[in-house]
């Protein structure tokens, strides 16, 4: 078996909503608008899941369009989710708190003929890793460790 464990650590920091995580020694920052207590210093987490969905499919497309014989000019991914924020903000029974609904509208330029095209597009869909996890969910065992100071 061919599993890999990826590892991410997230640490909400002294004011406001900033958080930073990092991986491989790569940090990013997550904040929430100025509205929701955040300081707007970076994307929130659900603005980042919309940019993994595109940018994975953007990295998917790329690995196989050369194996699929698709020369890309031009490989564009828009993301769009619909989230209600009440659902978050007053745990209302009956609203999700995450996305209701996310659309995902690939842009492709390319001289390759249609059916390659549509293979690559294919290809993508049921290859990409964060799509499939978004699409089909994926099991979360969350631990709780509390360190009483």
């Amino acid at each position: 078996m061919n599993l890999h464990t990826f590892k991410a650590t997230s640490v909400l920091k002294e004011t406001g909503m900033r958080v930073e995580s990092e991986v491989r020694g790569f940090k990013a920052v997550a904040d929430e608008p100025k509205n929701l207590g955040g300081t707007d210093t970076g994307m929130s987490p659900v603005e980042t899941l919309l940019c993994a969905v595109g940018a994975c499919q953007c990295m998917t497309a790329r690995f196989f369009a050369k194996s699929l014989k698709v020369d890309l000019e031009e490989y564009r991914v828009d993301v769009e989710g619909d989230l209600n924020i009440m659902g978050f903000l007053k745990g209302d029974s009956g609203i999700r708190p995450g996305f209701q609904g996310i659309r995902v509208t690939v842009h492709v330029k390319s001289k390759a003929p249609q059916e390659k095209i549509t293979e690559l597009l294919t290809t993508v869909e049921s290859r990409c890793p964060v799509g499939e996890t978004v699409l089909n969910g994926t099991p979360v065992v969350v631990r709780h460790i509390v360190e009483n100071s």
